[in-house]
């Protein structure tokens, strides 16, 4: 492990302790891609608010794992949703074995990266099938109920590229921009039915696929992808996002305390799309 993954471990422990008390103490929420990075850290900050769970993703034993700690360290109810949610068949039969919630986080979704040259048109459905389609497929079959009950929570996590446009990552750029218009398009008027939906757009955060990312550009930028740290010299703060950051939004989001907040997105990346910078 690098000394900067080592610092943001630490960082991420120290910040477990800060309990934010949201007023979402017995409120029920269902995330999407909550095996790892911002997913698991939305788990580990709703289940300190007090949040009943639900965690969906392909990889069942991580979320297992995480599951039997969440309940034990702050006892809530969790339950374990292993599925792949690329169709959309699996995004209705996710919401019948849920049932009704008061969250719902959209965060299941790989993009591939590459240039237009590169990156084949079957990699780009399969990756709108999961986040684009599976965003907009969650939220429709959910809407109505949260509806019914008088109203609910959809934070869409997207990303930065969405608004910072990168030809070496044009499908997330593409899909990603769809989904800002897509959260602001329901959200403008969704609160007249009691619902709020806010999209959410990370910059690079300090998580696995990052760090892939990372050694892809330091390959193009600098000859050797061993050499991925120096990158950080040209964030701001010289360091990314914590996925805990990103997640101490969501929650703040998904919150009372966020109640006229909607049809907005809200960019958590240091301010590398206001200096239009990719990285």
């Amino acid at each position: 492990m690098s000394l900067w993954y080592a610092n943001c471990s630490l960082l991420h422990t120290d910040q477990r302790s800060q309990n934010l008390k949201l007023d979402l103490t017995g409120k029920t929420a269902l995330i999407t891609g909550a095996s790892k990075g911002i997913g698991l850290a939305c788990a580990e900050v709703l289940a300190e608010e007090g949040c009943h769970l639900h965690l969906a993703a392909r990889n069942g034993a991580a979320m297992e794992e995480a599951a039997a700690r969440l309940r034990a360290e702050h006892g809530v109810e969790v339950t374990v949703h292993a599925a792949d949610l690329g169709s959309t068949p699996a995004m209705e039969a996710l919401a019948g074995a849920v049932g009704d919630i008061d969250i719902l986080v959209n965060n299941a979704g790989d993009i591939p990266s590459g240039t237009l040259a590169s990156v084949t048109d079957e990699a780009i459905r399969n990756g709108f099938d999961l986040k684009v389609f599976g965003y907009i497929t969650l939220t429709r079959l959910y809407y109505p109920r949260m509806k019914a009950k008088g109203g609910g929570v959809v934070i869409n996590v997207i990303g930065n590229s969405g608004e910072n446009w990168d030809a070496a990552y044009f499908a997330g750029s593409t899909g990603n921009a769809a989904l800002m218009s897509f959260s602001k398009a329901i959200g403008g008027r969704s609160l007249d039915d009691g619902i709020r939906i806010i999209g959410i757009n990370p910059g690079p955060v300090a998580t696995d696929r990052m760090l892939k990312i990372m050694r892809t550009k330091a390959v193009d930028m600098l000859g050797d992808a061993a050499r991925w740290e120096e990158l950080f010299d040209k964030y701001p703060g010289k360091r990314p996002a914590t996925a805990r950051e990103c997640a101490d939004l969501v929650a703040f989001m998904a919150s009372p305390r966020a109640g006229y907040i909607t049809g907005t997105v809200v960019t958590i990346d240091g301010g590398i799309a206001a200096r239009g910078s990719v990285i």
